[in-house]
């Protein structure tokens, strides 16, 4: 994990919060903050398709001719290889839109981080990465995001024993001060 700064680690050094990309993750797997599409986009979405090539892009498109016809609903998970990416598995998930906070926005949260845990667990991934969903071109508000985040994941951690390790990455130092700001640990 030499490519990620660490800043922080909670939750008895279970959850590290980190600054770097995501795409360099040396673990078992990497949350992509996808569209519903699958087919790769802007931000993170677009790093990890271009960097992990176009295993990882094939294999969406199955899954959606297989299982997703209609696109990946906002709040689930899938899982792909990791292509050319060091880790072994892309968990892709879609956040929801902010329209205000008052259409269950932070419950389709939760079951992003939740459901991608969930999928970590069933890969035994001892140690699975994220980028801080729908705060990007889905507009989410950063400080609510974190508070979400925290309790999604550390609820999940206080009840299973894998993933043994969860990393928030952030891009730049900044988003990752905004979330331990809001966080209610400190």
């Amino acid at each position: 994990m030499d490519r990620l700064h660490t800043l922080r680690e909670l939750i008895d050094g279970r959850l590290i919060i980190a600054v770097g990309d995501i795409t360099k993750f040396e673990g078992d797997a990497i949350v992509n903050a996808a569209n519903s599409t699958l087919y790769g986009g802007g931000g993170v979405d677009g790093a990890i398709h271009r960097a992990g090539g176009p295993a990882i892009l094939n294999e969406c498109a199955k899954i959606r001719r297989k299982q997703w016809r209609d696109g990946l609903p906002t709040g689930k998970a899938v899982v792909t290889s990791g292509g050319r990416l060091p880790a072994r598995y892309v968990i892709h998930t879609v956040g929801p839109m902010w329209a205000g906070g008052n259409h269950n926005e932070a419950e389709a949260l939760i079951s992003c981080y939740r459901e991608s845990l969930e999928e970590a667990r069933k890969l035994q991934a001892a140690q699975i990465a994220f980028p801080s969903i729908s705060t990007g071109a889905f507009g989410y508000p950063r400080e609510k995001a974190a508070v979400v985040a925290y309790q999604a994941v550390s609820g999940f951690l206080s009840q299973n024993t894998v993933p043994e390790r969860v990393w928030l990455v952030f891009f730049t130092p900044e988003d990752a001060n905004v979330f331990l700001k809001a966080i209610p640990v400190n």
